[in-house]
């Protein structure tokens, strides 16, 4: 603190600037910096749907690597696109208050379960046993393999505690759903109501099972808007299976 008073008081405000630094100089100025944006946000190249660290370096007349580092500087990426979709649910409002206000202030008595199903989960057997890791080479696996159909994972997921009740059905449809639902039933304390968010799936809202949610009035059904698979959070725990478990 001495030392900037100090230099304050003999060069007045030019003494708080950086004093020159060793090292290599800049060899790319803020105006090319500046190009390089622009270029990256507003054109795309002639025989390219978006640009790379190489095909701008030779466009800009700059180096590989310095393209790459400026956009890393300003989380510029343009070979990644991500694609987002708006809820059209006429009640979508009306719908999030009660999601996000079951989570937030649940219930007293009562169990709040984000219920899901992921179908289409592929049974795969390798035609040849699996080499495992070793140093310098990864695991290996043969590319063919022996297809055992598929299922269907339906889950709910207690908020509360994180834990799930699943159950494995090799067809999807809503004589599977009423089984899951009691399952559901069977392991959660007579006591508690049991408050479920889910989607609009056909198989959720079928007759048969508006008939078995009425004979168990202590099962209370709040749907997310349509298109918004994010406020159920039981997604995330898919997500985290596929990724750990199922590739």
């Amino acid at each position: 603190m001495r030392r900037w008073r100090g230099r304050f008081v003999e060069h007045r405000c030019e003494g708080l600037l950086d004093e020159p630094r060793p090292g290599r100089p800049r060899t790319v100025g803020d105006e090319q910096i500046k190009d390089l944006i622009t270029a990256t946000l507003e054109t795309t190249p002639k025989n390219a749907t978006h640009w790379s660290a190489r095909s701008m370096a030779e466009h800009l007349d700059m180096s590989q690597s310095t393209v790459s580092r400026v956009w890393r500087a300003f989380g510029l990426a343009p070979h990644k696109q991500e694609s987002w979709k708006l809820s059209k649910d006429p009640m979508f409002t009306e719908k999030v208050r009660d999601v996000v206000g079951l989570y937030m202030n649940p219930p007293e008595r009562a169990l709040v379960l984000c219920v899901d199903e992921k179908t289409q989960i592929q049974a795969l057997d390798r035609t040849q046993p699996i080499f495992p890791m070793l140093p310098g080479t990864p695991q290996r696996a043969s590319h063919d393999y022996v297809r055992n159909g598929t299922s269907s994972l339906y889950a709910a997921l207690d908020i509360a505690s994180g834990k799930v009740i699943g159950s494995l059905h090799s067809r999807h449809r809503a004589t599977e759903f009423i089984g899951f639902l009691r399952k559901i039933d069977a392991e959660v304390p007579d006591e508690l109501d049991v408050h479920l968010v889910m989607d609009n799936a056909s198989t959720h809202k079928t007759p048969a099972v508006k008939r078995w949610l009425t004979a168990h009035p202590r099962f209370v059904v709040h749907f997310t808007p349509t298109s918004s698979s994010w406020m159920n959070l039981v997604e995330r725990w898919f997500a985290e299976l596929t990724t750990k478990k199922l590739q």
